[in-house]
């Protein structure tokens, strides 16, 4: 009969509802579900951003993200020459590139039981054609203590907490870059012992194992550790951000300590002039580990490296401010002849500042950054904007004029080149998803 559902019908409409209402159920559980995960802060060298869900289930949680950055970059004057501390003539090149120039993507989440997390990055800097497949697991065991094995920033600066790509720019000032170890594999814990003070503690195999082979170790295992205290609101924004983008209320202050000491090796024969250690210069930009680099004709084979830092951080109403000293020691140094000392301490400081006269959409700031060595004296002071078109902090356009002297930092990854006195000038656009 025509306008009368037969009851094959019916049952059909039946399950079609059912479905629909038990897919909804799912999916209010999956934003609840999603809501406590993201309630858990971690602190670590490299944190995905929210990004996308593609599977959740009882087994586990599959996130994926991304990060990209393009950036044009000019250093001024294009080539010029300065004497190291031995009076030798160096030349210094100066860049004028455009590159697609780094390319991150995260693969996160949990398995087997929501205290277990893992962590896989896929990480690329074409500037220095590298390629990287780093990655964690971690049990969290409760908020006092979280046990984590993988590749992190060894802990000696503020910036290596996790902040990036939260920076007013988007690499780090001359100082930080100076002083600051770099990544390599180890074992870390992390927690919130009291109300607001967190730690970062960590046992890793060197300063820095990009382009090292296990091979090329020594025995010698590096320790590291950072505190801080956020006594304001008790949080310091988004991965401990750089910049007020949020426009704290209520002023959000930090204040902390790193330290960081491991004894180096140049990982390369010593008949080799260029050592494939590169984490450790000179005030003067020469490679510490580099065939005559103290002396004529002598080689550096081993060294201990002591860090230490203090920083603290201000956030209100949108405007922003930074400061951090660093102090940094070399000592009891093994070489293949005399040396003129048996130490080497650098120091310095950084001051980062910014505002927004457009709130979460324009931010302008202003940095110095300065190191007192033992070779040489070098600063720098810039100014920057960032723009943000979508409002989110996650995308951005940014522009940045650096005035720099003496600079000891050589790092294609970075702005600046060793030697450089001049101007460079940097306009980019970045992604985190």
């Amino acid at each position: 009969m025509k306008g009368r559902l037969s009851r094959k019908s019916i049952i059909k409409h039946f399950l079609l509802v059912h479905l629909i209402l038990i897919s909804i159920v799912i999916r209010i559980h999956a934003q609840n579900d999603s809501l406590n995960n993201n309630d858990l802060q971690t602190w670590g060298a490299i944190n995905p951003g929210k990004g996308f869900t593609l599977a959740k289930t009882k087994f586990g949680v599959l996130n994926i993200s991304g990060y990209m950055l393009a950036r044009y970059m000019n250093q001024m004057p294009g080539s010029q020459e300065y004497k190291d501390h031995l009076g030798n003539p160096q030349q210094m090149d100066g860049r004028n590139d455009i590159l697609w120039h780094r390319v991150q993507a995260f693969i996160q989440g949990w398995i087997y039981d929501p205290r277990l997390n893992y962590m896989i990055t896929l990480w690329t800097v074409n500037a220095t054609n590298q390629v990287a497949i780093a990655g964690s697991m971690s049990f969290r065991f409760n908020k006092y203590f979280n046990l984590t094995a993988g590749i992190n920033a060894f802990p000696g600066t503020r910036s290596l907490g996790g902040s990036h790509p939260y920076w007013l720019g988007t690499d780090r000032v001359m100082a930080d870059e100076y002083f600051r170890p770099g990544f390599t594999s180890g074992v870390w814990a992390t927690g919130e012992p009291f109300k607001n003070v967190h730690y970062n503690v960590m046992v890793g195999d060197n300063l820095s194992e990009l382009g090292i082979s296990a091979a090329k170790l020594n025995r010698h295992l590096g320790y590291g550790a950072s505190i801080w205290w956020m006594p304001g609101t008790g949080e310091f924004g988004p991965r401990g951000a750089y910049g007020d983008w949020e426009f704290h209320d209520s002023l959000a202050t930090r204040m902390g300590g790193s330290f960081a000491h491991h004894r180096e090796n140049r990982y390369s024969n010593l008949s080799q002039n260029s050592p494939d250690n590169t984490a450790i210069r000179l005030s003067d930009a020469s490679l510490f580990f580099a065939g005559g680099a103290l002396a004529p004709g002598v080689t550096v084979q081993e060294a201990n490296f002591t860090q230490y830092a203090i920083d603290a951080g201000f956030k209100y109403r949108g405007g922003f401010l930074q400061f951090e000293y660093y102090f940094r020691n070399l000592n009891k140094f093994d070489a293949d002849g005399t040396l003129p000392l048996n130490s080497i301490f650098d120091h310095g400081f950084m001051v980062q500042a910014a505002f927004f006269p457009i709130p979460k959409k324009l931010e302008v700031y202003g940095a110095t950054s300065q190191i007192y060595g033992s070779f040489n004296n070098a600063s720098e002071c810039l100014l920057g904007a960032n723009l943000y078109p979508f409002k989110t902090r996650n995308m951005r356009l940014n522009g940045q004029v650096i005035a720099v002297k003496d600079s000891p930092v050589s790092s294609v990854f970075g702005y600046y080149t060793g030697g450089q006195t001049g101007t460079t000038l940097s306009i980019s656009a970045s992604i985190l998803f």
